[in-house]
């Protein structure tokens, strides 16, 4: 059976990363759970997959008919476009078809599509998946997969980090719905931010305070100074730190604000010592506060805010406006020639170049304070 090959053919991969079923069924119950009809009638595209091995085929065509799919389609990159190419093999699933070219294995991608009962068992499932060879590469970019793009509803995919901002910029071409995975450095992109800031795309309601656990092969080989879990269910796993979704399909963990304390209560009662009989602290170079954890973000406070890329793990939009981010503020934040050099002064420690100062106070001894980039907010209801 289909589902027998494919299990066979990932126990024999043996040089990628994929992610696993629990993550992904755990994104996706959270749009569900939103909206029981979020993907009825739809057709999902996997890019940037590969469908033998990939657990986002196999969670969606499991519950193809469960969700009301139209239609799932799943590409591949052909094995001699990837950088890495180590220890490749036609898995069985391919070798044991009539379609199987040992030509084309190395240099084509391939196309798996799941719309109709193929096994007349009245049942659509993972065993009706249907594959050939494309006409290229199976390159996202190609005019072949753009087609597939075209005609899919809702996209979900691990893309290449490497090419996130290019993949992001594929997809909101066609204007489509989406769930991907992407480096959590991704929020400050110059692509990226200004689609979170107008609410267009946020992220999804996966927490990436822990990061995430891929799958690795039985091969491979840990950091000297790993210390997480090398294992999950049986699955040898590696942790990638600061791993998120992005996505634009609504979510109800979106809209829980987040319950905070006033400025006066921080101050007594915080639990961080910046903060707890201290308060809060002004940018010299902007009108803003520092707030450097979101969970000490005052519920009385009506002006901007600088927070950390963090905070849109817990961000509401009915909660908050978000301003800006740090550096792409404008130098018109009224950095006098004096406050410039005394920057300088102190050796140019931390962020600020010449010309584009970041965030900036000055400490008790006179000493330049540069937190790591901040994301400015501003309360809609302070009370």
């Amino acid at each position: 059976m289909a589902n027998d090959k494919l299990q066979t053919a990932k126990s024999a991969k043996n040089d990628e990363f994929y992610t696993q079923y629990v993550d992904i069924e755990k994104e996706m119950n959270a749009y569900i759970d939103y909206n029981p009809e979020v993907f009825k009638n739809k057709t999902i595209l996997l890019p940037c997959d590969d469908p033998e091995w990939s657990n986002f085929t196999k969670y969606f065509a499991q519950n193809f008919q469960r969700f009301g799919l139209r239609k799932l389609i799943s590409t591949s990159y052909a094995v001699e476009s990837k950088k890495y190419k180590v220890n490749y093999q036609p898995s069985l699933f391919e070798e044991e078809d009539e379609k199987f070219d040992i030509d084309k294995t190395r240099i084509k991608g391939k196309i798996f599509i799941l719309e109709r009962d193929i096994n007349n068992d009245h049942k659509i499932n993972i065993d009706d998946l249907e594959w050939n060879y494309l006409e290229g590469d199976g390159d996202f970019r190609s005019e072949e997969v753009k087609k597939l793009r075209d005609e899919s509803d809702i996209i979900i995919t691990n893309p290449p980090f490497s090419l996130f901002r290019e993949f992001m910029a594929w997809i909101l071409e066609a204007d489509k719905k989406f769930a991907v995975i992407g480096n959590m450095n991704a929020i400050t992109y110059k692509e990226i931010f200004p689609l979170i800031k107008e609410n267009k795309i946020w992220l999804g309601a996966t927490n990436f305070n822990k990061g995430m656990y891929f799958g690795v092969p039985e091969n491979f080989v840990y950091a000297s100074t790993y210390k997480f879990e090398r294992e999950q269910n049986g699955i040898k796993v590696n942790r990638v730190p600061g791993v998120c979704w992005y996505s634009n399909l609504e979510h109800g963990r979106r809209y829980q604000p987040l319950t905070l304390m006033n400025m006066i209560d921080n101050k007594k009662f915080s639990k961080h010592k910046e903060i707890k009989n201290i308060g809060y602290i002004k940018y010299d170079n902007y009108d803003a506060i520092e707030v450097p954890f979101a969970d000490a973000i005052p519920s009385d406070f009506s002006g901007i805010m600088g927070v950390p890329i963090s905070f849109l793990d817990k961000y509401c939009p009915d909660q908050f406006e978000i301003v800006n981010l740090s550096r792409y503020l404008e130098d018109s934040r009224g950095m006098s020639k004096e406050f410039v050099q005394k920057y300088y002064e102190q050796g140019n420690k931390g962020q600020i170049s010449e010309g584009h100062p970041d965030l900036c106070y000055f400490d008790n001894n006179g000493n330049a304070i540069v937190p790591y980039m901040r994301i400015l907010i501003r309360h809609k209801n302070p009370r």
